[in-house]
Order: C-alpha cells, then structure tokens, then sequence
C-alpha cells in the first residue's frame, strides 16, 4: 500500500467520524466483531464553544507522519548512552518446536520495557524551553515509566496521567523516578484528554506514548539491534497495542532486511489494530480486561498506522489462555517474568498461529516484564489451567469412615497433588454420602487423562469442571 493511499484512507476515517459525531443517533459499527451496546466515535467529540477542544499537534489523521529509517538511525545515535543493549538469545522452545526460536530480552531495560528508548529520544528532541517547563503524557504505566526515569535524568519534570485501573506498582514506581503523578480517568481515552488540558493550561509539552514520531522512531532502535544480533532472520512477531512499537520495529528491519516478515499479536481483548485494518484506517475498539494490559490502547495512533501497513506482513489474535500459558512457559523454561503484553508473541506461536514458520527463525520481541505481583499468580494459575495441570472436579465418596482417605490415597497413588479439598453434605440427597469438590495438579494433560479414568472407574458421580482450556483447542 502506497503512503499517499494509507493517508486518503485516514482523511477518509476523520470525515466519517465526524459526519457520525453529527448524527443524534449513531449507528454500531459493523467494523466491530464483539457485540457492544455503545459505541464510540473515532475521535473525542468537539467540546462545548467556552472550552475548545485540545488536540495532540502531533497525531492529526489528516497529516500522518511516517517516520523513516534515517529517523530511527537517528535515534539510536542520540540514546545509545542511556538504554540498555539487551540480549537477543536462542530460546529453549526452539528444541521443544520445529522452529528456530530467539527472545529479544526488552524486559530487561532499567525500567523493565523498551519504552525507554522512545521516551529518552523524545526529551532529547525537546527544545531548551520545552525542557525548562516540562512534559506529560498519559499512560497505563510502562511509557510513564520510561518517561518519569529518563526525565528524572535528564533534569526535565514530568507529569503522567495514569488511569485509575493502572497497576499500583506501576503508579508507585513513577512516583520514585519524582514525577508528579496524576491517577484519573476511568481509561487510556479519558486519561489523555485529561493529560492533554492539563498540558494545555500550564504550557507543557504532551508526549503521547505510541503515536509520536520520536516515541516509535525510539522504539526501531530495538529492530537495528535485532538485524546486529541475529542473522537472517525470516520473521519477527511484535506485540501491538497503539502501533508504534511495530512501527519502529518494521521501518528498521524492512529496510536493513525487506525480506523479513513481520508478524504483528494483539489480544482477543483489545484488538484495535485488526478492527483498524479491517476499517481501513484507525477506530475507536473499546477493550475489555486482558492480561496484556500494555496493549489495552482502544484507538492505535495515526502516524503508527500511516507507518506499519505499507510494511505489515501479517496481524494475529490470540485468546486469553494462551497469553497466560506463555507467562508460564517463559518462567518454566526461560526463567522469564514477563508481562502479558511481552508473552503475546510466543502465545500466537504456541496457538498454531505462525505455522507457516516452522523449521525457519524468528524472533520475539517480549517488550516487557512489569506484571503486578498478584496478577503473576493468577496468571500462573490460569496457565496451568489452560494447558489441564490444574483440575477440578466435584465426587460423591461413602461419608463412612474412611471415605474421603480412599479417595486421597487413590490420588496420592497417581502422584496427583490436592491444592484445595471441601465437604458438602447438606444438599445432597443420599444421606450415606457426601460429596467433595477437589482442586489438583498434575503433571501433564496425559497425567490429567489418567487421572479421570481412575476416577470414573471408581466412583459413579464424578463430575469435572473444564473452563476453555488452551491445550484442546
């Protein structure tokens, strides 16, 4: 797809968005998948006459600008000082799968993402002024983090807006890299308008996190290490949320490598690019709660779009449980505490997505590693659960003596591991009986096969409770 295109169809998008904004009684779009009851237009509504609308200056849909490869050299000249050169190493799944497998290590930044990189090249684009008085943005957490750090750095203040669902850790953090905090806004959407009045009134400069040129010229840098790190490389799968990481990524490695795809993995949550695609230009997607909450961006950013399509090879969904079975795999074999967003790559391999690959290399990009503490263990949980190691089933034993011990012992004898084990007597209608609701590990799906035949052929109520587990589909 040709620039000039790309930038008719945006053109296109703004004047429809407007045109519904217009209308008293918006239609749904048909564009959306999920059934949804409201739905919102592409761009904020115009604001009453006493308070006019403020805009991002750098993120028109009229005016994309697309970022070049001398873009990205650039970049990376200016911040080779302050970011870490992470690691791009074979993986241990590549003996495990027909596919040669390596995991370019963003995590492993000082601030735990590679949004580190675009926020460093954007503050030092700043002008002495702009510098002076200071910046905001608002962000879930990982870009206000990379910004409320470098910034901490470089002696320029920061304010990030950060919605009121963004992890506390992550709040918390931006607090002790001293910036000012603002917790508002019941999402990304709400909290940018926010960020951008407050920046308006009092004259700083607005950043946003995945739409600005400097942001993903930032973020290619990681695409010029990759090609340094890894020689002929025959795709390279980036996680996605508002664009400009892929972005980046793909201006970088399609001119250093034009034959290398790129593969770009969202949610099945927040897939904003796939409904952007299939729009042919960017549409506000409200998302749902995902476990790749760094990619919950309800609308990708114009010049992200402007840049990735003509560039773009192919666009994945993946489904929630394979996202929490990669979280789990990587802590397993790569001893790898990542984030939702930065297991979306290997989940889309793990799903059959990316078969066309199998027996060439590629590289994931697992572009963050800030998971809230409790949510691991939910995801790890859920991972298990994904895959059958977590079971759960309700049986109805003898509430003789020994009733609940004969079951015990059948499942100690299998090597199965009771987690959670309880006794209901009062509704069941056998008085002689009692019936016991059992939560268990086992090794493997083929340990939990077993286990249930064992099970079946010893007790006539067993009852298993599967939620969609990965592993079957």
């Amino acid at each position: 797809m040709q620039v000039s295109a790309v930038t008719t169809q945006l053109r296109s998008v703004r004047l429809s968005a407007t045109a519904s904004e217009q209308d008293s009684n918006p239609k749904p779009s048909t564009n959306h998948v999920d059934t949804m009851e409201n739905t919102a237009p592409v761009a904020p509504r115009p604001a009453t006459p006493t308070e006019p609308e403020v805009v991002d200056p750098f993120c028109n849909a009229d005016t994309p600008q697309i970022i070049s490869f001398q873009d990205v050299t650039s970049a990376a000249f200016k911040i080779r000082k302050g970011v870490e050169l992470t690691p791009c190493v074979k993986s241990h799944f590549s003996d495990l799968i027909d596919m040669d497998i390596y995991l370019k290590k963003e995590f492993l930044q000082f601030t735990g993402s590679f949004k580190e990189r675009g926020a460093r090249y954007a503050l030092l684009m700043l002008s002495e002024e702009q510098k002076k008085t200071g910046v905001i943005s608002a962000s879930l957490g990982n870009h206000a983090q990379g910004l409320s750090y470098h910034g901490w750095k470089l002696g320029i203040p920061v304010t990030v807006v950060m919605p009121l669902k963004a992890s506390l850790m992550k709040i918390q953090k931006c607090r002790n890299y001293h910036a000012n905090v603002v917790v508002q806004g019941k999402d990304m959407g709400e909290a940018k308008r926010i960020a951008l009045k407050m920046g308006h009134d009092r004259g700083l400069t607005y950043i946003n996190g995945y739409d600005h040129p400097h942001i993903m010229a930032g973020q290619g840098t990681i695409g010029l290490e990759i090609v340094e790190q890894v020689s002929d490389i025959d795709a390279v799968v980036v996680p996605v949320g508002g664009g400009g990481l892929i972005a980046g990524v793909a201006t970088a490695i399609k001119n250093l490598s034009p034959s290398t795809k790129i593969i770009g993995v969202e949610s099945e949550k927040c897939p904003s690019f796939t409904r952007a695609l299939e729009n042919r230009g960017p549409i506000f997607v409200p998302n749902r709660e995902t476990l790749a909450d760094g990619l919950a961006v309800p609308q990708v950013g114009y010049n992200a779009y402007a840049t990735t399509v003509p560039l773009l090879d192919k666009m994945v969904v993946v489904k929630e449980e394979w996202i929490a079975l990669a979280i789990l795999r990587l802590v397993e074999l790569e001893k790898c505490v990542v984030e939702g967003a930065g297991a979306t790559g290997l989940a889309a391999i793990m799903a059959g997505h990316l078969n066309e690959f199998m027996g060439k290399r590629v590289v994931l990009l697992i572009c963050g590693g800030n998971i809230d503490t409790t949510m691991f263990g939910k995801c790890l949980e859920r991972g298990m659960a994904a895959e059958g190691r977590l079971q759960r089933f309700t049986v109805t034993v003898s509430d003789g003596p020994g009733g609940v011990a004969k079951l015990c012992n059948l499942l100690a004898d299998l090597g199965v591991s009771i987690k959670d084990i309880m006794h209901e007597r009062a509704f069941i209608r056998d008085i002689h009986h009692v019936e016991v609701k059992v939560i268990c590990e086992t090794r493997d799906w083929e340990h939990s096969q077993e286990m249930r035949k064992s099970l079946q052929t010893a007790y006539d109520k067993v009852h298993f409770y599967d939620m969609p587990m990965a592993i079957s589909e």
